[in-house]
């Protein structure tokens, strides 16, 4: 037998990935978190958390908070994370302390879902790379700011 003209498949790795940001206008002000979820670098999965009253830390550790709450319910258990936040990139895997009283819980909910996954990885990307979670979180600041205008 001559083997070959045996074709062998091409094994591709399933990569997730979860984009996300967040931010508020006026810090404290209202503001949005932002998240995205690629599968092998095609969107699979997005949405979007308007906040009442908060700092942009606060509404960074929300789109984490809420994109990894999404990998889970979509039973991912191996995600690459990227944010532009390098605060609460170095607080989630242990190299930065958190001092901040209103970061703690959040932290402490954002470590807790870490710990949900088999694997994971945490990187700090700058805001260029992060355009569409910075844009979902704005949409969702953008439809606050207007109901509350029109309230």
């Amino acid at each position: 037998m001559n083997n070959s003209r045996i074709k062998t498949a091409k094994v591709v790795p399933i990569l997730y990935s979860l984009y996300f940001d967040g931010g508020s206008r006026g810090n404290p002000g209202y503001g949005a978190a932002g998240y995205t979820i690629l599968k092998n670098e095609i969107e699979i999965a997005s949405g979007a958390v308007p906040l009442s009253q908060c700092t942009n830390n606060e509404a960074e550790y929300m789109g984490l908070i809420n994109g990894l709450m999404l990998a889970r319910n979509m039973n991912i258990d191996a995600i690459n994370v990227y944010g532009d936040s390098l605060l609460v990139i170095n607080q989630v895997i242990g190299k930065w302390k958190c001092n901040a009283a209103n970061l703690k819980p959040l932290l402490i909910s954002a470590r807790n879902l870490v710990n949900r996954f088999e694997h994971i990885q945490m990187e700090h990307i700058p805001r260029e790379k992060n355009s569409r979670a910075d844009l979902l979180a704005n949409e969702a600041m953008d439809a606050t700011n207007m109901s509350t205008l029109t309230s």
